[in-house]
């Protein structure tokens, strides 16, 4: 008897729970969504951010805040977003370094990406480009390989992040030669070193080198995406130098574990709307950012791909964690 009622008891807290959560979703967002950024004002990232943010507050009424917390490669920002409460009113403006990267480029990290948050949805992906000063005499990556095996240990490249480090370390073992890095804390200083001849490549996100480029003042010679990137569709691929040579990134959005279910979807289907949204796709795509949605499901399996990606990236990079 004791048996049949306590059954009964707990299966009435389930679906109270569950109608509660329901019921909560239906009125969320009922206040400003926060969205935090873990990296600098005015950068790709931030640019992204603003950009989903401009359309969740006309598609979902609630105003939603772009905060940055920049530093430490993005370990500033995500730390945050671990310590706010699963109300649905914090989210992530998740990437490839915050959730796959970081955990193998640093000894220890104060949060988990697979168990401090829930992965809600895919924004885009993006690949890295190979670029050196306008007046650099190289335009390829053949040339600059052939310049690095000509002054060993005299081409410098600079970095940016942790997982930026990743490609011309792949670089370096796959074409086997000699070239050294230089740790930069921001983009922008790594821009006018390329200019001021200090360094000689460097390789840079799609997102942070659209405008540079466009503007002349960097010149693309490889990108690391799978396939050539419809603005440069001249400039090669890694990939056919160097079989394998891939490298992509992506940014989405996630949130603190224990978000309710409920406020997930609903989120992932603002999501999904604003990349179907012809404005704000093409926005992204000015960005440098591929547009690109997921469902919730699909959104986490393929982070946890990726983080066996970054894992063998990095193993092969032989980058060792700081």
């Amino acid at each position: 008897m004791f048996i049949h009622s306590f059954a009964r008891y707990s299966a009435a807290l389930l679906i109270g729970a569950g109608l509660a959560a329901s019921a909560q979703a239906d009125t969320w967002p009922a206040k400003p969504i926060t969205l935090i950024v873990p990296s600098a004002s005015g950068g790709a990232a931030d640019l992204s951010a603003r950009t989903l943010a401009h359309f969740l507050t006309q598609k979902s009424g609630a105003n939603v805040v772009v905060e940055d917390k920049p530093g430490a490669g993005g370990i500033i920002g995500t730390t945050a977003v671990k310590q706010a409460a699963p109300d649905g009113y914090t989210f992530l403006l998740s990437t490839n370094s915050t959730q796959s990267a970081n955990q193998f480029l640093y000894k220890k990290l104060p949060y988990n990406a697979a168990q401090d948050f829930v992965d809600v949805g895919m924004l885009g992906k993006f690949g890295t480009v190979a670029v050196v000063a306008p007046a650099n005499p190289i335009n390829s990556l053949s040339e600059l390989v052939a310049s690095a095996r000509q002054k060993p240990g005299k081409v410098f490249f600079g970095y940016y992040s942790s997982s930026s480090r990743v490609p011309p370390e792949l670089l370096k073992h796959y074409a086997k030669i000699q070239i050294e890095g230089a740790a930069y804390k921001n983009v922008t200083q790594i821009l006018t070193d390329l200019r001021g001849g200090l360094i000689q490549f460097a390789f840079v996100d799609y997102l942070t080198a659209m405008g540079q480029i466009e503007g002349k003042n960097l010149k693309p010679i490889a990108v690391t995406g799978a396939k050539p990137n419809p603005l440069w569709p001249n400039i090669a691929t890694t990939n056919s130098a160097y079989p394998g040579f891939i490298v992509e990134g992506w940014l989405g959005i996630s949130a603190p574990k224990g978000t309710p279910k409920a406020i997930v979807e609903k989120m992932n289907g603002y999501i999904k709307d604003a990349i179907q949204d012809p404005a704000t796709r093409a926005q992204y795509t000015r960005l440098g950012l591929q547009p690109e949605s997921m469902d919730v499901a699909s959104f986490q399996a393929f982070v946890k791909e990726d983080v066996q990606r970054w894992k063998e990236w990095v193993k092969t990079a032989q980058i060792p964690a700081q």
